[in-house]
């Protein structure tokens, strides 16, 4: 056994269902044992939060699939194929400037931060009209009842994506979110079925096909309207690019919010002390929903492609070589967060969680402020609620965190 075995060992058992309610163990021996090389494959994993960030930050790292070594799936261990067709027409996440500049700034003003606040008001009616749903019962679903309908239904009237075709495009997304998690043969027994990944990708860029024919006969106020307008008006963007934006937007703009709006839930539910806080003070939820995207990240791990020769974590890394940041570790480096264990919504917060640099997530102002009032209308209205099942279930997702169920107790639903 090489000196990195063990750390390579420990990065395939992510992918193992049974530590997916506390992977957070295994990612701390992970960064112990410091930054490594995946066997002899051009692949160099790293885990501090020094080292993430620099190479976030690098300007000779890039998104772009093409110049990889190995022709694999985001996540790479040590071999796979391209899963979906939307791989070979890809979506602006996986381009570099300036096709990622021109792309980003076609979409950008929808997710400004000034834009994304006149959505408030629409987004409290929205939670309050899901609490008020469940107002004669005793329990809910946390997840399925109240996490992922408010995301859900964002993005779609954002887009101008009929609302009754969501139980499609929830399917489609989940299993097209499947395509970040790690693959290799030795983790086979837990990789998603890529004839169902292609299947699922095919399907959605017909069904937008589908719905781009129907906004250019009849637009709307949305932002597919509006690309329509840009892709007519000569602004450099081509339909397939157009089809790929509007996937992107649909999978990006709801399934990392929904993992975000749980995972802080299930913090504010393991924490007594803090609901209480946060109900006396609704202040405090921006603190709490950093500290939470710190402590529990919806986005576990990052992928970045060397565009020219480098140096990694004391690595040699060259032109082609996959770069993974182990963002999950980095945040509970105890080199950059004091006590990293520790859920503390006072901390001083320079976590990851969005990334950094020109692929910082476009749609961070909009999930904190779905997060925001999500969480503080729960900790107003929703009176002594507890977790039914502590652990709750996971879903099967590696890189994308949260759980599929959270049942939850409670007394009561204050009115609105």
């Amino acid at each position: 056994m090489t000196s990195a075995a063990q750390p390579i060992a420990d990065y395939v058992r992510l992918l193992d269902p049974a530590v997916r309610p506390d992977p957070y163990p295994l990612f701390a021996r992970i960064r112990e044992a410091g930054p490594f090389r995946i066997g002899t494959a051009p692949v160099v994993v790293v885990t501090s939060h020094a080292d993430c960030t620099a190479v976030l930050r690098d300007p000779r790292v890039s998104v772009n699939q093409s110049l990889a070594k190995l022709q694999l799936g985001s996540m790479p261990i040590f071999d796979a194929t391209k899963t979906t067709a939307a791989q070979a027409k890809p979506s602006f996440l996986f381009l570099d400037p300036p096709d990622h500049t021109r792309l980003r700034r076609l979409v950008s003003k929808a997710f400004t931060p000034r834009v994304v606040q006149r959505l408030e008001p629409r987004i409290t009616e929205l939670v309050d009209d899901i609490l008020d749903k469940h107002s004669a019962a005793a329990t809910f679903d946390a997840v399925t009842e109240f996490a992922y309908p408010l995301p859900v239904t964002v993005i779609c009237e954002l887009l101008g994506v009929p609302l009754e075709d969501e139980a499609r495009l929830s399917r489609w997304s989940s299993l097209l979110s499947r395509t970040l998690d790690p693959t290799s043969r030795q983790a086979a027994e837990f990789r998603a079925d890529p004839a169902e990944l292609q299947r699922a990708g095919t399907e959605l860029s017909a069904y937008f096909e589908q719905l781009t024919e129907h906004r250019r006969a009849a637009p709307g106020p949305d932002l597919l309207s509006e690309l329509l307008a840009a892709e007519d008006a000569g602004d450099k963007l081509t339909h397939e690019e157009l089809i790929a934006t509007c996937a992107l937007l649909l999978v990006a703009g709801h399934e990392t919010t929904v993992n975000l709006i749980a995972n802080a839930t299930l913090a504010l539910l393991r924490r007594p002390d803090e609901l209480a806080a946060l109900r006396a003070n609704p202040e405090r939820a921006q603190g709490f929903i950093e500290e939470t995207l710190r402590f529990d990240p919806p986005v576990q791990l990052i992928p970045r492609i060397a565009a020219d020769d480098l140096t990694v974590g004391g690595f040699a890394v060259e032109r082609g070589d996959l770069v993974v940041m182990l963002i999950a570790a980095a945040q509970r480096d105890p080199a950059a967060f004091p006590d990293p264990d520790r859920f503390d919504p006072s901390r001083d917060n320079r976590h990851l969680a969005f990334g950094l640099g020109a692929h910082f997530c476009l749609g961070a102002p909009l999930a904190r402020l779905e997060a925001r009032v999500a969480l503080t209308r729960f900790a107003q209205r929703v009176e002594a609620p507890r977790l039914s099942t502590d652990p709750p279930v996971y879903r099967e997702h590696v890189n994308l965190r949260g759980p599929a169920h959270m049942p939850i107790e409670f007394a009561t639903i204050l009115p609105r």
